[in-house]
Formats: C-alpha cells, structure tokens, sequence
C-alpha cells in the first residue's frame, strides 16, 4: 500500500470555552493509519503526522462524528478533489426532523424514509427549546417568517432521527422536495411535504440545507 496517499476532510470541533466552531484539515494515511490536523483560520499544523490506531477507513465519511486524541470531530466536507472522487459514493449522516404538524403521521414518513433507501439510525422524540430551535434553523435567522417559525417548531413534540445512506444531505432534500408544501404538491408530488405538510412553515419534515449544518 502507498504510505503517501492519503485522504482529507474538513472537520470541525466546538470549542466550548470559546463557545464556536473550530474548523480543520485532517488528513488520514491509510498506509500506516496515521493522522495530522491543520488549523484552517491560522493557516498552521495543529497535529504533525501521528500513528493513530482509533480511527479507520470505515469511519470517514461526511457527518461522522470521530474522536482524535480525545477530541471529538465532525466530518463536514472533503478537502480534496481525490478524496472526493475516491470516497464520495460512501455512506453519509444527516438529521431528518419530523415537525409538530406531521407528528401524528410519523409512521407513514419513516416507512417512506426507509424504502427510499435511507437508514435511520438513531430516533428520538423531544420538545424543542427556542435555542434547540434557533440552532436548527440557523439558515434561516434573517428571513422574515423566523419568529413564526420558531413558535411554530416549538408548539409541540418533533421526531428528531439520524438517517444513513449514500448522499444523504441531497437525497434527504429531493425526498422532502420544496419547502412550501403547496409548490411541492406541484413539482414534486411524490415528496413528503407535498403528501404531509400544508404550507411553508407547516411543511411536515425538516433538513439542513448542507454538509456543515448536517453535521452540527
């Protein structure tokens, strides 16, 4: 096996004295299972080429959480054209969130989700905080609908699930189709917010909107 090649993602770890995202490079050697971080703000090796024997192959791909040295890191994006192009038909994590208006239709949605090809891996049912609410929707933090759709995601229980599969930020996008539920009906009849939700902010179920906001 070449000891040179080797695979680089974008990673990123909260730092929770500062209270913010730290971003890096990590690079994985796969020849020698060794590991070296590079601070992405600074421009600086945070981590010179190290053996380290806790993390594989198998544990690199987009919204995995790994731990490096005790310090745990999310796989946000690839660092590189090869690495994408040699890992990027992997598997991938996302959050899928099923909304108040479509709680009562949970059933119906994860059989859905899961003969579209997803898994769920983990599920949770839960009352959100306005702050839970606010970090799930940072996307949308200048739109003008925000306030009603904070009070509106909080009105009552989500299912929250981390769900599996190849591309999983953009297949979980196509399967929600538009976020007004009205155009959905008519572009994408078959997606769930055309079949369970109502209108733009009762639009049944929820996705991030990329690779970063998938993976916090």
């Amino acid at each position: 096996m070449n000891h040179d090649e080797r695979f680089v993602f974008i990673a990123e770890w909260y730092d929770p004295n500062a209270s913010l995202f730290r971003r890096y490079e990590l690079l994985f050697y796969p020849g020698d299972g060794s590991v070296e971080m590079h601070d992405v703000k600074n421009h600086r090796t945070f981590l010179k080429r190290t053996k380290y024997d806790d993390l594989h192959l198998e544990d690199l791909f987009i919204g995995n959480k790994v731990n490096v040295f005790s310090r745990q890191l999310v796989l946000i994006d690839y660092g590189d054209q090869y690495t994408a192009r040699q890992l990027g038909s992997r598997k991938e994590k996302t959050l899928a969130l099923i909304k108040p208006d479509a709680v009562s239709k949970a059933g119906e949605i994860i059989e859905m989700i899961n003969k579209t090809g997803f898994t769920i891996t983990k599920l949770k049912m839960m009352m959100l905080s306005r702050k839970e609410a606010m970090d799930f929707h940072v996307d949308h933090q200048s739109r003008p609908f925000l306030n009603e759709l904070i009070q509106f995601i909080t009105s009552g229980p989500v299912i929250a699930m981390e769900v599996l599969r190849e591309d999983a930020v953009c297949e979980w996008k196509r399967l929600l189709g538009p976020a007004n539920s009205g155009m959905a009906r008519t572009d994408a009849p078959e997606s769930l917010r055309a079949l369970f939700g109502t209108d733009g902010i009762r639009n049944a179920v929820h996705g991030p909107d990329s690779f970063a906001s998938a993976a916090r």
